[in-house]
């Protein structure tokens, strides 16, 4: 297929923080282009964010149902290829499920849905229409995550048995919420965040991280939720211990209310051979431990490392290779994968390198697990996916 793939947006339009951070992303390498959206639930307000981005006004529509009848009736030569979705939570699932019966791809901004039942219907219409269903956890896009996911799987560090994982912020250790900052504002309302605040925003990041690096699935978890700052509905902080499927133990905390972290995302798993440590506020370096050897310090775009971390690099060794680059990654890879269905080609196992709907039902089940497990006194309890 000689033609840029397409997209439109539900969500992002003037306010809003995440649409311009996936605009960019998927604008980095060339390959994708933003054709139309319903970028506000206010007509007015999604038609001049249209206008903003230089969309012509008959493609900048007024609703998300506007937007795919519209895009349908398009001939195939003009109309987008796939939906990207980059509302708050509970505006996942309704343009969702509309794109995929429409015949439109879906990447989506994590957590997939709302709800468990949600992201399960979602999962039976990716199987009814064969369509393809992207998750931007971008965090698994870094070069170095993924060399240490392949380190990981080609036993360098022996059995797993212990994961930290863990996620602080501080922006909301005050009632930010009540200044008008829009941002604060649907995080912490349950109607639009969900079951879970700062577990759902933050902690499903550091769940898909450990899961993703060491292929292992989490089985059960005891979990202890907080709103530390009086009156907020939702949980500000979460503690929980994990126990995944092959006997190795875990420990993640997420928080919004670590006064001084600005967004300290960072994970060590350990082996029986060795261990590795990863922060994403120096994303470029990856810390390999040994029983035997001193540690050692992998840098991004280096020789050494493997195919997985290179394939996804693109400047010299000591350029940065940021947040940017990592959600760019998983838009080129779902891109990719999108051009490969439509030119009837097999995609290769990196290009399919990139979180999908299985990764959505792990998240929401786990949001799930941790509420449930917090209202029991931290019981025990199973990850339902």
């Amino acid at each position: 297929m000689s033609r840029k793939i397409r997209y439109g947006m539900v969500g992002g339009g003037r306010g809003a923080f995440i649409g311009g951070v996936h605009r960019i992303a998927a604008n980095i390498d060339g390959q994708i282009e933003l054709v139309c959206g319903a970028f506000s639930s206010d007509p007015e307000k999604s038609k001049a964010s249209g206008a903003d981005l230089f969309l012509p006004p008959n493609r900048c529509y007024g609703s998300f149902e506007e937007m795919m009848h519209a895009e349908k009736a398009l001939p195939e030569s003009q109309r987008m290829d796939f939906v990207s979705i980059v509302t708050p939570n509970h505006m996942h699932f309704a343009p969702a499920k509309l794109a995929l019966l429409s015949g439109f791809h879906v990447l989506s901004d994590k957590p997939a849905t709302f709800n468990l039942a949600e992201v399960r219907e979602l999962v039976a219409l990716v199987k009814q229409t064969g369509l393809l269903y992207g998750l931007t956890h971008n965090y698994t896009g870094y070069p170095l995550v993924k060399h240490a996911r392949e380190l990981v799987h080609q036993g360098k560090l022996g059995k797993i048995r212990k994961v930290v994982v863990e996620y602080p912020q501080g922006w909301l250790a005050t009632r930010l919420e009540d200044s008008g900052q829009k941002q604060a504002a649907w995080r912490v309302d349950p109607t639009r965040c969900g079951a879970a605040g700062c577990v759902g925003d933050l902690g499903t990041h550091a769940e898909n991280l450990a899961e993703y690096i060491t292929g292992l699935k989490i089985k059960e978890l005891a979990a202890d939720l907080t709103s530390f700052v009086e009156g907020r509905l939702l949980d500000d902080d979460a503690n929980m211990l994990l126990r995944f499927e092959n006997g190795a133990k875990g420990v993640l905390h997420s928080s919004q209310i670590s006064v001084g972290e600005e967004n300290n995302l960072n994970i060590r798993v350990y082996g029986e051979k060795g261990g590795l440590e990863w922060h994403q506020n120096e994303p470029n370096t990856l810390l390999m431990k040994w029983l035997d050897r001193p540690t050692e310090i992998l840098r991004t775009a280096n020789g050494y490392l493997s195919p997985e971390a290179a394939a996804n690099t693109r400047t010299p060794a000591s350029h940065p290779e940021g947040y940017l680059e990592a959600f760019a990654n998983v838009y080129r890879n779902f891109a990719n994968h999108l051009r490969a269905l439509q030119s009837g080609e097999i995609p290769s196992a990196l290009v399919l390198d990139y979180p999908k709907i299985e990764d959505g039902v792990r998240g929401m089940a786990f949001i799930e697990a941790v509420v449930s497990s917090s209202q029991n006194n931290a019981a025990w309890t199973p990850l339902g996916a």
